[in-house]
């Protein structure tokens, strides 16, 4: 564990893990922010109906271009998270066997610049080098800036197990795919969990990006804003993305709590 933190810290700010919660919140905790999300969705209904809107607002903002661009950017949030645990999870269990010691510094280190170039400029990269747009190009660019919180979640969660467990599942009889599958994944489920959490956190914010590639989102929204100088259309974008992302952290805290192992 001491050896993974060093390796990791050498590589600079952004390799930090992320944290996991200690305890269960309470059934107010849990509706707490449901709740003033909902008041806060309120608030943006209430602020539009009350403007006369112009042709270019009416345009922006209304039920149907508001929807198709939360479905966009629910999808764009979605799938590269998914992507991301197909990717980073196998990774870091990878890494974390002796036979990869060698190449899990430099890895970690190479994935760790790979993360410090900001979002726009994976996607230019992306769209300059192989001429791609749209979707599939703000997917690939999403899951590479992603991967590393879960990466490092699974590698941490996998070497914080105490060895005498594993050791005692061996002397069970148990082989090293036994003992993986039946004690250092579930063991490590929590700290595995904070860093997907992470993610879904970083691609929500990432993804109003891609509106420059041309693959939709709430992103669209707020360049519409911006491009016609709509103050409006600007806040009601930004305010629908940051709702977005607190309210999948929210769910995304539930699933963690729900999944940590009894005891822990």
């Amino acid at each position: 564990m001491a050896d993974l933190e060093q390796a990791t810290a050498a590589t600079g700010p952004m390799a930090a893990w992320t944290p996991v919660r200690q305890r269960h919140r309470s059934a107010g905790g849990y509706l707490f922010m449901p709740v003033l999300l909902a008041l806060a969705c309120g608030a943006m209904y209430v602020y539009v109906s009350s403007r006369e809107l112009d042709s270019i607002e009416a345009r922006s903002l209304n039920a149907a271009t508001l929807g198709t661009a939360v479905r966009e950017h629910v999808q764009l949030t979605a799938l590269s998270t998914v992507l991301v645990i197909l990717v980073a999870v196998p990774l870091g269990i990878v890494l974390t066997r002796p036979f990869a010691a060698r190449v899990r510094t430099p890895l970690v280190a190479v994935l760790n610049l790979a993360q410090a170039v900001p979002t726009i400029g994976i996607l230019v990269l992306l769209a300059v080098s192989f001429l791609f747009l749209g979707f599939r190009a703000a997917i690939v660019g999403l899951v590479l800036y992603a991967i590393v919180p879960v990466l490092l979640n699974t590698m941490v969660g996998l070497e914080q197990v105490d060895r005498t467990v594993l050791e005692a599942g061996r002397g069970m009889g148990m082989s090293r795919a036994e003992v993986l599958r039946r004690i250092e994944l579930p063991l490590s489920v929590p700290v595995m969990a904070a860093g997907v959490r992470t993610a879904l956190v970083i691609n929500v914010g990432s993804a109003t990006l891609v509106t420059y590639i041309n693959a939709g989102g709430l992103g669209d929204v707020i360049a519409a804003g911006l491009s016609t100088n709509r103050l409006s259309i600007q806040l009601v974008g930004a305010g629908l993305t940051a709702v977005l992302a607190l309210l999948i952290d929210h769910l995304a805290g539930i699933a963690e709590d729900l999944l940590r192992p009894r005891g822990l």
